[in-house]
């Protein structure tokens, strides 16, 4: 019989050690190059002596505690010693700067701090003397001669360890009310200071059950998850791991994405949890190298795909294939799609899924074509996030599926969606205004998003009204539909679509480097640099005949009429994207005035 009413992730996860004991809980790599195994039982003694360590330290339900760190298992260690302890997590994204993480620690009062690394605790060191009510900072590296106000996570889980009122614990965790505040989230503002989301137990309680309701049988299975998303972020927080937690389910943390394809091939999950970015650069990745393979292999790669197109009906309806299309699908996996997942690492991937972002028709269809189950589904941080979800036997690439259960959705007013739901949020930290104006008169959320539904009631999201292009001429535009569409060709990376304002649209593009470097070696075209490739009339008519052939659908006034070529990709280090991976438009704009202002020449 469970010991604690499921009220709260604090409650689940003591819950599932119960059932689950010495099986593996997380993997990871440890300093030594090793892939290390922790046990349920482990993990959950470290949550209670660091949840001792917070109560010893005057720790008190309803303080905030910040979280400054990127993923690795002791992120999970102090989430759930947190909210175990009836305080709130107040996560940090790993790439912010000491001055975004001292706004953080400021607007929530944070009584005390969490960091992952030297530099981590650097950033915070920097900004402490601002903070007289912020106490010690535990950071889970080791080290030797740890500064003032600074705690090594092993002397603060020893610290809890020698605590003499043990049971405290229990006594913490079982009054926790559903209602309670679990976690601030403030969200990666694209301009202004970020907002302080509040999410309760009931949020985070409500949506994982929710996800689990998609499709139970799929999620059934003994699963191993790859944690690489930001933590920080609701997407890989709920789905990630909360879910796993849940259901039971092994996680192993990946060393960090630029070593997300070797740490694929080393743990192989069987469900992958991702934004469109990662599913975008493997399908760049894989068209990139065919397009350098001898014919013979070009041709059995395009022979496959072709098999890989009739397939869609079948695995996105989940039927069986029969007959001769049946012996032919089968050829086309023994020979290139079972060796092409093999060398991914996607070889037992059962299941992926993807969200924080629109996810384009072409990708979902390269990899459903292959067998590899995706499924894009919708929400936002305000949401916990997951309020659509595709069904992973009835998969409509282009859509985010229809509501979750127990959730309402409505098209309202210049078709935004709005949302009612037990995962939605209880508001704006210290911000009423801000709370007041998301929600509606009858208390639906306004997520800002355009969308519209299909006769099967799945959802497609048309555009963001903020990021709405309204031209010189009054034309109401959705730059993401473009941009979605022109991500599809193989030769362009990213993209963003400007005019507001404008007589018309024009685009900066990034290259997909690889792909254009080898089209160019094949064509004779010399280049010492990026900057001689990007400037290249040849190259400059290819992407004209790219755009023409991705844009022939939409009517005259959304064309392309002048783009830039970019020289470099763009990233959250260099500050166009959020740590989600969405385009930071204001700060493109700003950055790229220059190169925007070319484009509109004076009359």
């Amino acid at each position: 019989m469970a010991q604690f009413q499921e009220t709260s992730m604090g409650a689940i996860f003591q819950n599932r050690v119960q059932q689950q004991g010495d099986k593996t809980l997380v993997i990871y790599k440890s300093k030594a190059g090793k892939w290390e195994e922790i046990s349920w039982n482990k993990i959950n003694e470290m949550v209670r002596e660091l949840g001792m360590f917070l109560i010893k330290r005057g720790v008190q339900p309803g303080d905030k505690v910040a979280l400054f760190s990127p993923n690795r298992y002791e992120w999970w260690v102090a989430d759930l010693a947190i909210i175990s302890v009836g305080a709130v997590n107040v996560p940090i994204y790993a790439t912010n700067s000491a001055e975004e993480s001292r706004y953080i620690i400021d607007n929530s009062e944070s009584k005390m701090c969490f960091v992952g690394t030297k530099d981590h605790m650097a950033k915070i060191l920097k900004v402490k003397e601002k903070f007289p009510s912020l106490g010690e900072i535990i950071i889970f590296d080791e080290l030797e001669q740890p500064p003032a106000g600074v705690i090594t996570l092993a002397e603060a889980m020893k610290e809890g360890r020698t605590a003499t009122n043990q049971e405290e614990f229990d006594k913490r965790l079982k009054p926790i009310s559903m209602e309670d505040v679990a976690t601030i989230i403030y969200t990666s503002g694209t301009t202004g200071n970020p907002k302080g989301v509040m999410l309760t137990h009931k949020n985070f309680v409500s949506n994982v059950n929710q996800v689990n309701a998609v499709d139970p049988e799929f999620l059934a299975d003994d699963h191993t998850f790859l944690s690489f998303l930001p933590l920080a972020h609701s997407l890989e927080r709920t789905v990630g791991y909360y879910a796993a937690i849940f259901l039971g389910k092994k996680v192993a943390f990946a060393e960090s994405t630029e070593k997300l394809l070797e740490n694929f091939q080393e743990i192989r999950p069987t469900i992958l949890v991702s934004v469109p970015r990662i599913y975008e650069k493997v399908h760049a990745g894989i068209l990139a190298k065919v397009a350098t393979a001898p014919p013979v292999k070009k041709a059995l790669f395009n022979w496959a795909m072709g098999l890989a197109k009739k397939n869609l009906p079948y695995i996105c309806n989940n039927e069986s294939r029969t007959g001769l299309f049946a012996f032919q699908y089968n050829l086309a996996d023994k020979l290139i799609f079972s060796k092409l997942k093999v060398a991914l690492g996607m070889d037992k991937l059962k299941g992926a899924v993807s969200g924080g972002g629109p996810l384009s028709v072409s990708d979902a269809e390269f990899f459903l074509g292959m067998g590899i189950i995706i499924t894009e589904g919708y929400g936002l941080t305000e949401t916990t996030p997951v309020t659509n979800s595709n069904k992973p036997k009835k998969i409509k690439p282009g859509t985010v599926g229809p509501a979750v259960k127990d959730t309402i959705i409505k098209i309202g007013e210049g078709g935004e969606i709005l949302i009612k739901g037990p995962q939605v949020m209880k508001g704006y930290y210290k911000n009423e205004e801000a709370t007041k104006e998301v929600f509606t008169p009858d208390g639906f959320f306004r997520t800002g998003d355009v969308g519209e539904f299909d006769s099967d009631g799945y959802m497609k999201i048309t555009g963001r009204i903020k990021d709405i292009i309204v031209t010189s001429g009054g034309k109401n535009i959705s730059p993401q539909n473009i941009e979605n569409t022109l991500i599809t060709s193989s030769y362009i990376e990213q993209v963003a679509v400007i005019g507001d304002n404008r007589k018309y649209l024009s685009a900066l593009i990034v290259p997909a480097f690889a792909t254009l470097e080898s089209w160019a070696k094949d064509k004779g075209i010399a280049f010492s640099n990026r900057q001689d490739l990007t400037k290249n009339p040849e190259v400059i008519k290819l992407f004209e005949h790219e755009i023409a052939e991705y844009m022939k659908d939409y009517a005259r006034v959304e064309q392309i009429r002048k783009f830039i070529l970019m020289e470099k990709e763009w990233s959250q280090d260099t500050g166009e994207l959020t740590p989600t991976m969405k385009l930071k438009r204001s700060i493109i704009r700003k950055k790229y005035e220059k190169e925007i202002e070319s484009m509109y020449p004076p009359e």
